[in-house]
């Protein structure tokens, strides 16, 4: 594990604060600048402004440059996404599309395919969605059940995927379905990988209200809508080997940037737990609740050691292949265990965004309430230390 960075890295850091400087205004840092916010504006405003952070030169850090990218190392990456937690700045609009979909389609896509879905989606022009769970199939994705019938030049879409993130604002969907039946009893098989037009008749999104009160999942309903063979990703009836590379890229990458990010709740956790009254003392004063911080900053740590370790190994050009499930492990796990401290420290009273006169922690309960999803998606807990027990440890079955 390599802990320095080289010159030409924090020369990218220095570059990066200056634009954040300079493009970043202090009031979009703040909470209270979105709380009267409708979610359609939010996401105009996040848009707009990722838009002119592509136009800088501050998006793709690490893609290559024939595709938009900087050309940029994965340490700058981990720098960027460091700086930008760092800064608050405004989460991404397109998520899943630059994360997930565009290096995977750098690896598999066909040049038409490069053309059309890069740039676009680097500048964020084209918003894309994931269509992978199902009601009935979420973290058994072999079980998913959407049909894609052959009509010759094109495939005809019946089925429903749900959890989709950005439903409501996505122009396009990379979703699994079934091309054909399941060959050699493996529900693997006949599993295909689409490109797919959202704004199409046949195609219905609806939202999902989550108990924080947004709306940032939807469900997708499918109705005889088209997909044309050309907009096939990785070959017919190849879609779970392309979805398990797509998803290396989701557990795979350094979470440099989640630690920055939960550090700082973790600092935010501590603070309230100062102010808050528990038998007539402070919150921070009770020996259980210091036990409980002290053992989220010990999770901390270890997540920002281990980033560091996958950063020397991607920066070597290593791949880590399943020992990707490592991270998504740590930094969901660590992510609830800041969360539960919080929960700890005001007792019921964290399910309000005001508990208490004088004590606004609408962002913290917020983030309380997120963390219990982030043990689920991306692969449940349980099957990321399965694989991992199997294809890294390699215990027996």
């Amino acid at each position: 594990m390599d802990l320095r960075h080289t010159e030409a890295d924090e020369d990218f850091r220095r570059e990066l604060r200056t634009w954040l400087d300079a493009n970043l205004p202090q009031e979009m840092r703040e909470n209270a600048f979105w709380a009267d916010k409708t979610d359609a504006e939010q996401f105009a405003v996040r848009r707009e402004w990722e838009q002119g952070k592509a136009k800088a030169g501050f998006a793709g850090i690490a893609w290559p440059t024939e595709y938009g990218g900087r050309g940029g190392t994965p340490t700058m990456k981990a720098i960027y996404d460091e700086e930008m937690a760092k800064a608050n700045a405004p989460r991404t609009v397109n998520p899943l599309g630059l994360a997930f979909l565009a290096p995977t389609v750098m690896v598999l896509g066909t040049e038409k395919q490069k053309q059309e879905i890069i740039k676009p989606l680097l500048h964020c022009e084209t918003i894309w969605c994931q269509g992978f769970s199902e009601t009935g199939a979420g973290s058994d994705l072999a079980a998913l059940q959407m049909r894609a019938e052959d009509q010759g030049d094109h495939y005809l879409l019946n089925g429903q995927k749900i959890w989709t993130t950005n439903a409501m604002h996505g122009d396009k969907i990379f979703t699994l379905a079934r091309t054909s039946s399941p060959e050699g009893g493996t529900k693997h098989a006949g599993i295909s990988m689409l490109l797919v037009d959202m704004k199409q008749p046949g195609i219905e999104a609806r939202p999902l209200k989550q108990m924080t009160g947004e709306s940032e999942f939807g469900e997708v309903f499918y109705t005889d809508a088209l997909c044309p063979k050309e907009d096939i990703l990785g070959g017919e009836g190849n879609g779970w080997a392309t979805a398990m590379l797509l998803l290396s890229f989701e557990r795979g990458s350094s979470a440099i940037g989640q630690y920055t990010e939960f550090r700082q709740q973790w600092s935010d956790v501590v603070e309230i737990a100062q102010q808050v009254e528990r038998d007539g003392r402070t919150a921070a004063e009770d020996p259980v609740i210091r036990q409980q911080l002290a053992a989220a900053l010990v999770d901390l740590e270890c997540l920002k050691y281990h980033s560091w370790h996958v950063l020397t190994q991607t920066s070597q050009g290593k791949d880590l292949g399943f020992e990707a499930s490592m991270t998504k492990m740590m930094w969901s796990e660590t992510f609830r265990r800041v969360s539960d401290a919080y929960e700890d420290v005001l007792g019921t009273g964290f399910q309000v965004a005001n508990p208490q006169p004088g004590l606004s922690v609408e962002e913290l309960t917020t983030m309380a309430m997120w963390s219990r999803s982030c043990t689920i998606w991306g692969g449940s807990q349980q099957v990321q230390r399965t694989i991992v027990a199997e294809r890294v440890l390699g215990l027996p079955r």
